[in-house]
């Protein structure tokens, strides 16, 4: 066990004293997806927190204002312990579970408990006792941010130093070294002024216990990069997810910049996608692997019938920002801004589904789910994506046709016209109202929850964007 490998109450009490900590962190996700926290003195930590929690009032917490029953038990999970890396006053972070302090139940928004009944839900079915997740997050790194709203103006400027937009701009000197639109792949130094940034991030996350695979520069100008962790299982990487995020902002922070991972701050170039692998396994067996397309077992067809049958619902928890609909788009004349055709291919990265090659070795046969983005809560998009898949095995669904091509997002046995996700935030939402029960099924999800995150997302998202004057609309009609 290493320092910041705790497994049990007592491991963390011997960590909180060899690690001189004096705060002790505890943090929780809320509705929408984002961390909260309080802190507690680090003498107040005993066995019996890992048990009977804190009380917490939870009515101010997004997507929870209107539950008549304010009052919340937080309770940590030891095996969570990480030393934070940021925080100035040495501070053990420690990851909860909300719990009904009547019922000392899951609560019922919240999302890690949610995660993890789609975790027993897996077991009880017999199909596999062990989902693997590998998301692929991107982000911007940006050196410069403004925005406001208001009922008379609107407006926001992102900037980088790296931005093509700027091979003009008096720097004393320009050294010319801008990213082009569309061409930010993976170049040297000194084009790639963010390697050793990038790398300060990947230490940061390994000093949290985040094993990295690699990390570089992604297409999109403007500091637009990828840091890929390893896979791991649904809400283990979620928790990770959650920690890789926040050790990104902060890294960027620490070196005046800023990171974001919006899915598309800037128009006309890429956007910030969160491609998703996934496979499943029983007895450490990998069950995606075999002798079907690709390489692929008839079970991982199955369930990449379930994805595509379910992903217009799907995306309302998977691209969840009204913004997430700026990166799905399709292109006139072939190609995508986003991968949005609702099909499955091995070479195309048109579709939402894709085949990774995995001829090195079967353990690493697996789907790649490439519409979802980071602004998502990703216990939710995760248990999501399992029990949509699922949902394809039980029923034995069939996927179709493989929509493999050269490139232009057809094949002669294919037709032009395909399937594509939503186009808009409410497109998604009103799918969910539709489609939902498959996410029923073990009291994974609850009704209740879904339809408070469709009445969050349109009242306080939706609603809130399209009622308010868009700046480039005076461009169009001001001169009416």
């Amino acid at each position: 066990m290493t320092a910041n490998d705790p497994h049990s109450p007592s491991d963390v009490l011997k960590l909180i004293r060899d690690q001189d900590v004096n705060m002790v962190d505890v943090r929780f996700i809320d509705l929408v997806g984002a961390w909260q926290h309080f802190s507690v003195p680090a003498r107040q930590i005993d066995e019996n927190v890992f048990e009977r929690g804190f009380g917490f009032d939870g009515s101010s917490i997004r997507g929870w204002q209107a539950i008549g029953r304010s009052d919340i038990l937080v309770v940590p999970e030891a095996s969570t312990a990480r030393v934070d890396p940021f925080m100035e006053v040495p501070t053990l972070a420690l990851l909860a579970d909300v719990r009904d302090p009547a019922t000392y139940q899951g609560h019922e928004r919240d999302a890690r408990s949610l995660a993890k009944r789609a975790e027993a839900h897996l077991r009880a079915t017999g199909v596999a006792d062990t989902s693997f997740f590998g998301p692929e997050a991107q982000f911007f790194i940006f050196d410069d941010v403004r925005y406001a709203n208001g009922p008379n103006e609107s407006f926001y400027r992102v900037d980088s130093v790296l931005g093509h937009w700027n091979s003009g701009r008096e720097e004393f000197p320009n050294l010319g070294y801008k990213i082009r639109a569309n061409g930010g792949c993976a170049p040297l130094p000194p084009a790639d002024s963010h390697q050793d940034l990038r790398s300060a991030m990947v230490l940061a996350l390994e000093q949290v216990g985040i094993v990295v695979e690699r990390q570089h520069m992604e297409a999109a100008s403007g500091g637009q990069a990828e840091i890929d962790i390893r896979f791991d299982s649904l809400v283990s990487q979620a928790d990770k997810l959650c920690w890789l995020k926040y050790v990104i902002k902060n890294v960027a922070r620490k070196h005046g910049k800023t990171a974001t991972f919006m899915p598309k701050p800037i128009y006309g170039d890429h956007g910030n996608g969160m491609h998703t692998n996934v496979s499943l396994w029983r007895e450490g067996k990998a069950l995606f692997a075999g002798d079907e397309y690709s390489g692929l077992s008839a079970l991982a067809l199955h369930f990449i019938a379930g994805v595509l049958h379910h992903a217009p619902a799907l995306c309302a928890l998977t691209n969840p920002s009204t913004n997430s609909y700026k990166r799905l788009v399709p292109v006139r004349g072939g190609g995508c801004e986003a991968p949005v055709k609702l099909a499955y291919a091995s070479r195309s990265r048109s579709t939402s589904v894709r085949v990774p090659p995995h001829a090195s070795s079967p353990n690493a046969a697996r789907m790649e789910f490439r519409t979802p983005d980071a602004s998502c809560n990703p216990y939710l998009a995760f248990a999501a994506l399992l029990m949509a898949g699922l949902d394809g095995v039980e029923r034995r669904l069939d996927p179709g046709q493989a929509l493999d091509d050269d490139g232009d997002g057809t094949s002669p046995e294919q037709p032009r016209e395909l399937a594509i996700v939503p186009g808009t935030l409410e497109q998604a939402l009103e799918a969910l109202e539709r489609d939902h029960g498959f996410l029923l099924r073990g009291d994974v999800f609850n009704r209740e929850l879904l339809f408070a995150w469709i009445d969050w997302k349109r009242k306080n998202e939706v609603d809130q964007v399209r009622t308010r004057p868009h700046p480039y609309e005076l461009a169009l009609y001001f001169d009416t």
